[in-house]
């Protein structure tokens, strides 16, 4: 038998990929007139979280992320555009900010993971996929977060601050089982 990836393939070979591992907690919309989305009372019976999120603006307006009401302790991030690639970090109380400038016709995306958010032992990491077309001016950020506190996350909320969520923005929270 040939090894795949250092495994032998018959250790895998009966292993089946679940596909009720994410379970929908709850979904939101934009309502054109406020630029915050807060899921709160979060269930503390799953593993991570997981966001996933396809947001319109009515101007274009950085997006900033929070957990439980409280900043971020350390946030950073790597950004691209096709021409120029950056990478920033803030260690200091901070929100996650993407950078990215969604409109009201140039779709934001992003999938965010909260991982351990029910713990009390452990703190909390956020880590985030994103990007926005800007019609082939596209602009993607992968980056990460931490927030310095054992205490179990209950309320996450995604923040446009300059502008607000435009009706056509949804934004689903999954839970994440675990073993």
């Amino acid at each position: 038998m040939t090894p795949i990836l250092g495994i032998m393939a018959s250790s895998i070979s009966g292993s089946k990929i679940s596909t009720t591992a994410y379970e929908s907690i709850a979904s939101a919309t934009g309502t054109g007139a406020s630029g915050t989305i807060t899921f709160s009372s979060i269930p503390s019976t799953y593993a991570s979280l997981q966001i996933r999120m396809t947001g319109f603006t009515t101007a274009g307006s950085d997006i900033n992320f929070q957990i439980a009401g409280n900043n971020l302790t350390y946030s950073h991030y790597l950004y691209g555009d096709g021409t120029t690639a950056a990478a920033n970090a803030n260690a200091s109380s901070c929100y996650i900010n993407w950078g990215v400038q969604p409109s009201s016709t140039q779709a934001y995306v992003a999938v965010i993971d909260v991982l351990d958010y029910a713990s009390t032992t452990k703190t909390k990491t956020v880590r985030f996929l994103s990007g926005v077309d800007k019609n082939g001016s596209g602009e993607i950020v992968l980056g990460s977060g931490l927030r310095n506190s054992t205490s179990a996350v209950s309320s996450i909320s995604l923040v446009a601050p300059s502008s607000t969520w435009t009706t056509n923005t949804t934004i689903s929270l999954y839970g994440i089982k675990g073993a």
